[in-house]
């Protein structure tokens, strides 16, 4: 899984990189994925996305979605290093102790947590239904905030609304994993096409989310919503059961890291989009006086 996470956060640097270059009237159309398209770099970011899906299903599918899940914060951290060099942004003492204190974070919860038991195959229908029902419903109302808001506002609001559809879909497949775990079809589990359904949708959410503002306020939602989710499905919908006393304390104490560190990182100055907006135009500068000169 943590491969897969660095795959993603790969992705998401190297669609970025294409993204940001999308005017505003863009956003939500068909034609921005056209666009998107005819640039190898983005192809690239796509190529990275789907490796690293293939190994998150493949994780997930083996192990429980309450224990693989969390491991994805990892791609936080990975994605902030990345971009940093990409873009050529300066990350300052403040974001380095954001990523420490993540990272200690998503050590102590993943330990801490534990969980045992459960069983996706197991459930009832009505509660898939249930599910999918409450779940779909906050992605959709967080959509609509985003696109109301402002630039990084939106970025930011996206990347929740992308990092709760990535949640659902990974709770898909889940289902899948053990519908064939028990002896049943790929091809047979409703489960199956509900991804074919979401998955595109959640990858045009994504691509909304890079394209609206700075990664750096785009990435933290869907990298921390997108375990959470799963999470939650794991232990409300599978049955999944965490270890209790005091694994517990030091499971909400992991919880609580990761969350400061994810508020210390909203404060960055790189969410700030003239800062964001200068170092893009001083690296396509430099990009264009080096193949000036080659």
């Amino acid at each position: 899984m943590l491969v897969a996470a660095l795959l993603n956060a790969l992705a998401s640097v190297l669609q970025r990189r294409t993204t940001r270059d999308q005017p505003e009237s863009a956003e939500f159309s068909i034609g921005m994925i056209r666009d998107l398209l005819r640039h190898p770099v983005w192809l690239l970011g796509i190529c990275s996305m789907i490796a690293g899906f293939v190994l998150h299903a493949v994780s997930i599918s083996l192990s429980r979605i309450a224990l693989v899940q969390p491991l994805l914060v990892a791609e936080l951290p990975f994605t902030l290093v990345m971009a940093s060099w990409a873009f050529r942004m300066r990350l300052a003492a403040r974001d380095w102790l954001a990523i420490g204190m993540q990272s200690a974070g998503l050590v102590a919860f993943v330990a801490c947590l534990a969980p045992s038991d459960g069983d996706p195959g197991a459930v009832p229908g009505a509660t898939w239904a249930l599910g999918i029902g409450v779940t779909a419903a906050a992605i959709a109302a967080i959509v609509v905030l985003g696109h109301r808001g402002r630039r990084e506002h939106r970025a930011a609001l996206l990347g929740i609304a992308t990092g709760a559809a990535f949640g659902l879909n990974s709770a898909l497949i889940a289902g899948v994993g053990a519908t064939v775990t028990h002896g049943g079809g790929l091809f047979t589990t409703w489960q199956t096409y509900g991804v074919a359904v979401l998955g595109p949708i959640s990858f045009f959410l994504l691509q909304n989310a890079l394209s609206a503002g700075n990664l750096v306020a785009s990435q933290p939602g869907f990298t921390l919503v997108n375990p959470l989710v799963s999470v939650a499905w794991g232990l409300v919908v599978f049955g999944e059961h965490a270890r209790g006393w005091p694994f517990l304390a030091g499971t909400l104490a992991g919880a609580g890291l990761i969350g400061a560190g994810t508020i210390l990182l909203a404060r960055s100055e790189l969410l700030d989009p003239d800062v964001t907006h200068e170092h893009d135009g001083e690296a396509d500068e430099r990009a264009a006086g080096q193949r000036a000169h080659s």
